[in-house]
């Protein structure tokens, strides 16, 4: 009997994410659990290729969207840097009526308003990795 769900695809790297190494079966065990609480069929991950600022992969996936339900990212950091290109991940997703999924952050991108929630944080981390330690506590103090 044919199936009707499509189901989620899982998305890693085989670089930095923010500036730390994530081994890959890590990030795929990370995908499943997220995947299994949420109650998600997931499908197999796609591994992005691991030169600096390559999103081939990403690009493929985007392309299968209207075969699956969504894509599970290990992480929304691995998102492309500049906002103009997350804004056309984004743009993508939501008009294959997909969903996109931070695993790691716990969030999940299904409407305009969740993009600019996810934009929010990624421009507020962009913010903070310029500032000193100090200065950051300086402000909480």
């Amino acid at each position: 009997m044919p199936s009707h769900q499509k189901g989620c695809r899982g998305y890693v790297f085989s670089r930095s994410i923010d500036d730390h190494r994530v081994p890959q079966h890590i990030q795929n065990l990370v995908i499943r659990d997220y995947a299994a609480r949420h109650r998600l069929h997931y499908l197999l991950s796609a591994t992005e290729y691991a030169m600096p600022g390559c999103y081939l992969v990403l690009e493929q996936v985007l392309a299968d969207l209207p075969a699956l339900d969504g894509v599970i990212l290990y992480s929304m950091f691995m998102l492309p840097a500049a906002a103009s290109e997350r804004a056309e991940v984004y743009r993508r997703v939501l008009a294959a009526g997909g969903s996109l999924h931070a695993a790691v952050e716990g969030f999940v991108l299904a409407s305009e308003a969740d993009a600019g929630r996810w934009e929010t944080v990624l421009s507020t981390a962009g913010i903070c990795r310029t500032l000193e330690y100090r200065e950051i506590e300086r402000w909480l103090a």
